[in-house]
């Protein structure tokens, strides 16, 4: 029912599907394997799902993050009165008094900035920058970002700290401190060495900050996605894809720009893996007393046959193996609409939902023409996502909407779900997720070769209950809605609870892909 440019139901599937006989091959061929997980037994050891159900944390690491390492460094001179002469520039560090008291200074704001962030962030210990040798040794360090204090600093050492192999931040004081030469001169003499053009490798207008931390906080939440979104592992059941005609070049893309692992994990051998779970007492016991915890969780209801749940949750144990072998902290299925249902005697939405609100990141579709934009906002929102298909934009609404989403949107509260069948095959487990009303999200339209994307912020107005995948919202949209119309690109969008536009738009820059800024009628050139 499949063919490469026309087909049924959202998944833009381009590939043919497994045959039945390889599903057979694959579990065995035993209608008692088959069976074997309907009649779920009791609890063991290893407890994951059962505390995804019950939102404790889990007992065994499967979601790797990576630090931001910080560098920040102060760079000065003092400068000696001389007769009858300009011996000095502007700026307010006068004395070594002076210099401890800034050193002090920005330790301090950096100490509460850093009880301030969500991700983890390691700021190293203030380091003096008086001449070149001394930035030569910071520039050759292993910081993932330089925040260069440009108080009196010369240009030849500020320039050396400024390496175009790392992320680079230059904060001036105005009025938060004593004021900075650079606060005049950032711009023609470091940006533009003096002419019209930039000409700084590793720093743009953007990364200048005046005065306000809270200003490096953001910048630095992007430089965070960055570095745990580029060179990230992604487990692929049934491998790599891409929506469309337009999407067969985006597991490419994904590997080059994005630096992307994607690791193939065959139909073949997850069948051999289900039979062996469905073998396994102490895992089908898992399986049902998760169901049993997930099912009594307040705002829960089951309108579709339990022992899809139990089926689901045991997928979702193999599925948690599968990262935790491959110390990947994401996972997307292929043919999910069709291809794993034989093998598991369900859908992979219900496993989705468990893990994103797990804390990892799991994908429908394996489509990486959106799972780098889902994987990004993740990390900038430190929250679960919401891969979905869109609708024609009108009257200032978009419809959006998936058979998988996760309750857990604002990575704490466990919004309201009735669990039906997956829409499209009326088959298995899939979430109808009532989202917050009135909640701010971010919205990300990708596009398939990663030129240019584009962006929204929009508040969540209704939870329809249309003939379509199972969790769906009305979205009103800020910003010209015939505009979104004339823009939109690729197919799937990505969706975030909070407002996460500016995260989002400087983090692309960094990756040379072009961002458009509905809300804010702002585009960022690549």
């Amino acid at each position: 029912m499949h063919d490469h440019k026309h087909h049924l139901g959202c998944c833009g599937c381009h590939l043919e599907p497994m045959k039945r006989r390889t599903f057979l091959a694959a579990l065995g061929g035993t209608a008692a394997s088959a069976a074997a997980v309907s009649g779920c037994a009791t609890t063991g050891a290893r407890r994951a799902p059962v505390a995804a159900a019950r939102g404790e944390a889990r007992i065994r690491p499967t979601r790797p993050r990576k630090t931001l390492v910080v560098q920040p460094a102060l760079a000065y001179h003092l400068f000696h009165r001389h007769e009858q002469t300009s011996w000095r520039p502007w700026g307010g560090l006068h004395t070594e008094d002076d210099v401890q008291q800034e050193i002090a200074r920005i330790d301090g704001e950096l100490k509460a900035l850093k009880a301030r962030t969500e991700f983890p962030v390691e700021f190293r210990s203030v380091a003096r920058v008086t001449n070149k040798a001394e930035a030569v040794v910071l520039r050759d360090g292993d910081a993932d970002v330089m925040l260069v204090y440009a108080a009196t600093g010369g240009l030849d050492e500020i320039e050396t700290l400024l390496s175009p192999d790392r992320r680079n931040l230059v904060f001036v004081r105005h009025e938060s401190g004593p004021v900075y030469l650079w606060y005049e001169i950032a711009h023609p003499r470091l940006l533009r060495k003096t002419v019209d053009e930039y000409g700084q490798p590793g720093l743009e207008p953007a990364d200048v900050v005046v005065d306000e931390p809270a200003d490096l906080l953001w910048r630095l939440r992007s430089f965070y996605a960055l570095k745990n979104t580029v060179g990230s592992r992604i487990v692929c059941i049934g491998g790599a894809s891409g929506w469309g005609e337009g999407g067969q070049v985006a597991p490419q893309v994904a590997a080059e720009l994005w630096k992307m692992e994607l690791i193939d994990e065959p139909y073949e051998d997850l069948g051999k893996r289900i039979v062996a779970a469905r073998n396994d007492p102490d895992r089908v016991a898992r399986a049902e007393a998760a169901t049993d915890a997930y099912l009594d969780l307040p705002g829960t209801k089951l309108e579709t046959d339990r022992g899809f749940i139990a089926r689901a949750f045991l997928l979702t144990e193999i599925f948690e193996d599968l990262m935790e072998e491959m110390n990947a902290p994401a996972i997307t299925v292929n043919h999910c609409m069709g291809t794993i249902m034989p093998l598991s005697e369900t859908t992979a939405c219900m496993p989705l939902t468990f893990i994103n609100d797990d804390g990892g990141m799991a994908f429908c579709e394996s489509d990486f023409a959106v799972i780098p934009s889902g994987i990004l906002l993740h990390h900038i929102a430190q929250t679960p996502v919401f891969l979905q298909d869109p609708t024609y934009p009108h009257h200032g609404i978009v419809t959006v909407a998936h058979c998988t989403a996760p309750r857990k949107m604002d990575g704490k509260t466990l919004e309201k779900v009735r669990i039906l069948t997956h829409f499209e095959s009326d088959y298995g487990a899939a979430p109808k997720v009532d989202m917050r009303l009135g909640q701010t999200i971010t919205m990300i339209d990708p596009d398939f070769a990663d030129k240019r994307w584009i962006g929204f912020r929009g508040t969540i107005k209704a939870n329809p209950f249309l003939d379509i995948c199972r969790s769906q919202i009305d979205v009103a949209i800020e910003g010209d809605c015939h505009r979104l119309a004339e823009e939109m690109r690729g197919f799937h969008w990505m969706l975030a609870y909070g407002d996460h536009l500016k995260e989002t738009g400087y983090a692309l820059r960094k990756l040379g892909i072009g961002w458009y800024n509905l809300s804010d009628d702002r585009t960022i050139e690549a």
